[in-house]
């Protein structure tokens, strides 16, 4: 059973300490040329590895050759110059070409060895050997040929053949690389005769690769082996289990451990909270606690009695999977029963305990593959608490909206004309919609929930969790629901940058357009939107600001920030800058803040200095530079980053 937190969670971020290089411009260099740079380290690895091997190992060079620490960059980030001028790649082909040649040094007795020296723990494959495509005569002669080179000659040959390099690039890159024979790798690699237009051929390309078995009648007897001990090890379970009590009523959950009061009491079915499905009416409270219980199944005591002893104690075989910062243990007490029915094929039942949304899934034919997932809900206000993911299949998402929805709709985030196509409502559960979290790839739209009913009308996105985000517009800390056709217009050239929130415990999104500003060369003016989601747990915020002009159809990101009080109702200020470049191809410094700021001023590559909240300055292209701000009452305020 696949669970529903469907969406990536965005790997932590670093960058190496040399100047001006930040995490995201080396990851998204490698990505791109990934490629090249595998087929450059499989060139540099020495031949005396076995072909699967030095495939293996040269995918593993270039997957570690990230920069570990965030380093310091300029606010204003530098127009990327393509990969000849991108300090990114630079970086990652040089991480790549100094492990390779660690990869081939002897190991030694008395030393360490590198990690590059050891076989790699990823990418592993099992049962198959893989080594690229045979070559032509020619492409075999140029192996036997390079086979006699040590590891610096290699590295010499492939940065002259494959990357292009001149002499001076090569020994800079060889240098870096510690080898002091810089001289005779050149010579050895200068007298290899071949054309250098071999190394684009299959054969040296360990991204297009055949397949073999490993050897079958040894892979036969360990697997004899493995099944008898197996065997052996489930008998066992089996004795231990099976005195106390079995596993059949508890589906997948683990066996019990202990025969505590209070906790049989929580997964007791028939203790269940219940509410009736006209409190929400006169409740007190408009969140998920006056939610009634729906759906066709909540008098089956076999199915909630096994989500409650799942979400006690999950077994090796569920699935479980929670929002950052959500405790994943079992409820302390009987929880709420929001919703028990079939969907999709699926068997699913909602839970609430007042700090948490839980959902049990298994399918209909058993409990195997079952699979458990939590939400951090606590503190949701009537807007926050209008809809819960119910099921994912096929790209789609279907929702249990909360008892006082009328009206619910799909619309796509960044087409604000093109209306809103009404969903089905049956006891509360809509009919399928797009999902935007499971997509991939370009991103040329963002379908998002519209609901309708006592609390007014919200928008809410699937970020890929349980609990869509409540997508607002404003002012930070005077933000309303972006339902209106002003809030609409300022979200479209904006919506595709929630896939940057996705799988973040994310509670609400706010879009905020802190400045308007003529562009120099009279061709109209550019918007400046800051962009931020806050979590159910406090911390973890990003802030995005971008920068769109005239005829674009979305904004261009020009800063980013995590864990920051910027552009949020704690510090409801920001400034942001960019480099622009004009119709009649100049170069610009562009730069705005919020209308509280009183004058702005740059540092480092460019110096300037203007009253207000705007600036504009002419500049040339890959300049970098800092920004500072002053606010109306004399506070410093800092360029988001």
């Amino acid at each position: 059973m696949q669970s529903q937190d469907v969406a990536q969670r965005p790997a932590s971020r670093s960058a190496h300490s040399g100047p001006a290089l930040d995490v995201e411009q080396a990851e998204a260099a490698l990505v791109e040329h990934y490629p090249r740079l595998v087929r450059l380290a499989y060139l540099v690895l020495p031949p005396t590895l076995a072909r699967g091997r030095r495939v293996l190992t040269a995918h593993a060079l270039v997957q570690r050759a990230l920069p570990r620490r965030r380093a310091s960059a300029p606010v204003i980030p530098a127009q990327s110059t393509g990969r000849d001028g991108d300090p990114g790649y630079a970086y990652v082909r040089l991480q790549v070409v100094r492990t390779a040649l660690q990869a081939g040094l002897p190991l030694r007795r008395r030393a360490w060895p590198k990690r590059a020296q050891l076989p790699p723990l990823l990418p592993q494959v099992w049962g198959l050997r893989l080594f690229p495509r045979s070559g032509g005569a020619d492409e075999l002669a140029l192996e036997q040929r390079l086979s006699g080179l040590d590891g610096p000659a290699r590295a010499a040959y492939a940065l002259s053949g494959l990357e292009k390099l001149p002499d001076a690039g090569v020994r800079k890159v060889l240098g870096e690389c510690g080898v002091t024979a810089i001289d005779a790798a050149l010579r050895e690699a200068g007298a290899v005769e071949g054309e250098f237009t071999l190394l684009d051929s299959p054969g040296f390309d360990p991204c297009s690769l055949q397949a073999r078995p490993t050897d079958l009648m040894r892979r036969r007897q360990h697997g004899r082996a493995a099944l008898a001990a197996g065997a052996a090890l489930a008998v066992c379970g089996v004795l231990v289990v099976l005195p106390g009590g079995g596993w059949g009523p508890n589906g997948a959950a683990a066996p019990a451990y202990a025969k505590n009061p209070a906790a049989e009491a929580a997964l007791d079915p028939g203790r269940l909270l219940k509410v009736s499905p006209v409190a929400w009416k006169t409740s007190a409270r408009t969140d998920f606690s006056a939610w009634p219980a729906r759906g066709e199944l909540t008098g089956d005591e076999g199915l909630l009695h096994r989500a409650l002893a799942v979400w006690a104690r999950p077994g090796e075989q569920v699935h479980v999977s929670a929002t950052p910062d959500t405790p994943t243990g079992g409820p302390s007490g009987p929880p709420q029963l929001l919703y028990a029915g079939t969907v999709d094929n699926v068997r699913v039942v909602i839970l609430y305990d007042g700090l948490r949304i839980a959902r049990y899934a298994e399918p209909k034919d058993g409990t195997a593959g079952a699979a458990l997932d939590f939400a951090r809900v606590d503190g949701a206000s009537g807007a926050e608490s209008g809809a819960v993911v119910l099921s994912r299949a096929d790209g789609n998402v279907r929702y249990l909206t909360a008892p006082w929805v009328t009206k619910a709709g799909e619309r796509d985030l960044s087409k604000p004309g093109a209306g809103v196509m009404d969903l089905t409502l049956t006891q509360g559960v809509t009919s399928p919609m797009v999902s935007p979290a499971t997509k991939t790839g370009t991103c040329t739209g963002w379908e998002v929930l519209e609901l309708t009913g006592g609390q007014g009308r919200q928008l809410l996105s699937d970020l890929g969790e349980l609990v869509p985000a409540r997508l607002t517009s404003g002012r930070p800390g005077t933000g309303k629901d972006a339902t209106g056709a002003e809030a609409l217009k300022t979200w479209a050239p904006y919506a595709c940058s929630l896939g940057e929130a996705r799988a973040l415990g994310v509670r609400a999104v706010n879009v905020w357009q802190f400045a308007h500003q003529s562009l120099p060369d009279g061709t109209g003016s550019a918007d400046w939107v800051c962009t931020r989601a806050e979590t159910w747990r406090g911390d973890g915020t990003r802030a995005l600001a971008q920068f769109h002009t005239p005829g674009g159809l979305v904004g261009a990101v020009v800063a980013k920030a995590a864990d920051g009080p910027a552009c949020g109702p704690r510090d409801p200020h920001v400034l942001a800058g960019a480099l622009w470049k004009s119709k009649a191809g100049h170069w610009f410094l562009l730069a705005a803040g919020d209308k509280d700021t009183a004058s702005l001023r740059t540092t480092g590559g460019v110096s300037a200095r203007a009253d207000g909240n705007l600036l504009a300055v002419r500049t040339e292209q890959g300049v970098q530079a800092g920004l500072e701000g002053t606010l109306k009452g004399g506070k410093a305020v800092k360029a988001l980053r």
